[in-house]
């Protein structure tokens, strides 16, 4: 990671790990995020570079295609997500999606690829806890305000 992306980070994680910083990252970065990324072929988002891709999954309910801007981890070809939602007692719509609908799509700098989706467990789900709180240290500000286990989900390439 060069100098200036990590003082970036170092400047970032404490504001989205806040309780406020996390409503805005749910709230209203996506709105930003989708446009900025198409923009910029998927570099750029209010992450700053190399840390949000763009998941694409249909609709649990709705049947629609859904694109969501979320932070990834990189496991080898496994991308890892976590359904935090900011700290927020429930779980995102993307994750309740992602158990209806496994088959999606997961860019990153402007290329997708297609992925199926399933959620770690035991000690998959340490081990990617571990990795995921590497690429952001506030997932486990988050972990602490949920009042429930933050799901990893694992997307395995097709």
């Amino acid at each position: 990671m060069s100098e200036q992306a990590s003082l970036f980070r170092r400047i970032v994680t404490p504001v989205a790990s806040s309780r406020p910083g996390g409503w805005l990252y749910v709230n209203v970065f996506p709105y930003i995020d989708r446009p900025l990324m198409k923009l910029t072929g998927g570099r750029i988002s209010t992450g700053g570079r190399g840390l949000v891709g763009t998941l694409r999954v249909t609709g649990a309910r709705s049947g629609i295609e859904r694109q969501t801007p979320l932070a990834y981890t990189r496991d080898g070809e496994t991308i890892l997500l976590v359904a935090s939602r900011g700290g927020d007692v429930k779980h995102p719509a993307w994750y309740r999606n992602l158990l209806a609908n496994p088959e999606v799509g997961f860019s990153i700098d402007g290329e997708e690829r297609l992925y199926t989706a399933r959620e770690a467990e035991g000690a998959e789900r340490e081990r990617a806890w571990r990795l995921v709180n590497r690429t952001y240290a506030g997932f486990a500000n988050y972990q602490k305000r949920a009042g429930r286990l933050i799901p990893v989900m694992v997307l395995e390439p097709r």
